[in-house]
């Protein structure tokens, strides 16, 4: 079985860049929903990423799809790793912290495992099996055995896990219907498609024409999540995946709580809880367990070398 290959400098550079870009979302997500509903902010988020990324595709010599057909695709994949995830966790925001939020969303290469695993993509082997164990403990002493957490709190779990459980099927669509795609097509089309879909649903839901303004921060908190946690974040991803393969991509996992975890202490005032450090970090062991890295140094394997 092929093993990961192993990080140089930039690599690693380029992962906490990721960390932090996609850590930081999680904060401005935080910031917008306490002044717009949470479909609207999804709505400016990815309508703006979308701005953003349309003129790097038309830059690259990528075109648009031109027939329905061709565009479905990225319909599909916008249903599934956006417009859901995004209104689920935007909506679990509302009731829990923002470091909880992209812990829960740590579990998305647990889910991404089961859902291989049960359309046949995949092989569960017994390391990937203990993984979600360990992540299912995780949101077990996140959840709080003795039952301490409200039930708002549960629901935002609840959506959180809604939510990675959608990337773990955007995953497995993304396999069957996008390969061979260029990445940055792939981002800016589904990106379109999920706009679309977004003003529908708000005009018909929010109704934003009847909102209160909301305050240049919160504002500026949508920008920055949609050009820096959507569009830029999806650049450095590809390149990151390109350079160094998916599972060093994963690792990403493990250090975007710890962006949002500080983001939310310090500017808005959460207090991190021993249950949500404790939680983060067997669901982090997890990871590990599927990644299969760890497992193999203690085991005397050695990394591929690159």
């Amino acid at each position: 079985m092929q093993r990961a290959k192993t990080l140089d400098r930039t690599d690693w550079a380029l992962l906490v860049l990721l960390s932090v870009l996609w850590g930081g979302a999680y904060f401005f997500a935080g910031v917008a929903v306490r002044e717009l509903p949470p479909l609207t902010v999804v709505l400016l988020r990815v309508s703006l990423a979308a701005c953003a990324l349309l003129p790097v595709m038309w830059f690259m010599g990528l075109r648009l799809p031109e027939s329905f057909s061709d565009w479905l695709p990225f319909l599909g994949m916008g249903l599934l790793n956006n417009v859901l995830p995004f209104s689920l966790i935007f909506a679990g925001q509302t009731q829990i912290s923002v470091g909880l939020s992209s812990i829960i969303n740590a579990m998305t290469p647990l889910f991404t495992v089961l859902v291989m695993a049960s359309f046949r993509e995949e092989r569960l082997t017994a390391y990937r099996l203990a993984g979600v164990l360990l992540g299912v403990a995780g949101v077990a002493v996140l959840r709080g055995l003795d039952g301490s957490i409200g039930v708002g709190q549960t629901l935002g779990i609840g959506l959180c896990l809604a939510a990675a459980l959608s990337y773990g099927f955007a995953a497995l669509w993304g396999r069957r219907h996008l390969a061979g795609v260029a990445p940055v097509k792939s981002a800016t089309c589904q990106l379109l498609c999920s706009s679309l879909v977004m003003l529908v649903v708000v005009g018909v839901v929010d109704q934003p024409w009847a909102l209160a303004a909301p305050s240049t921060w919160a504002l500026w908190s949508i920008v920055a999540m949609a050009v820096f946690g959507t569009a830029l974040a999806y650049i450095v991803f590809f390149t990151l995946m390109a350079r160094a393969g998916a599972s060093n991509v994963m690792l990403v996992t493990l250090l975007i709580p710890v962006t949002a975890l500080a983001l939310g202490a310090v500017f808005l005032g959460e207090v991190i809880r021993v249950r949500e450090v404790l939680g983060a970090l067997i669901i982090g062991l997890g990871l590990l367990c599927i990644d299969g890295r760890l497992l193999d140094r203690v085991r005397g394997i050695g990394p591929e070398p690159r």
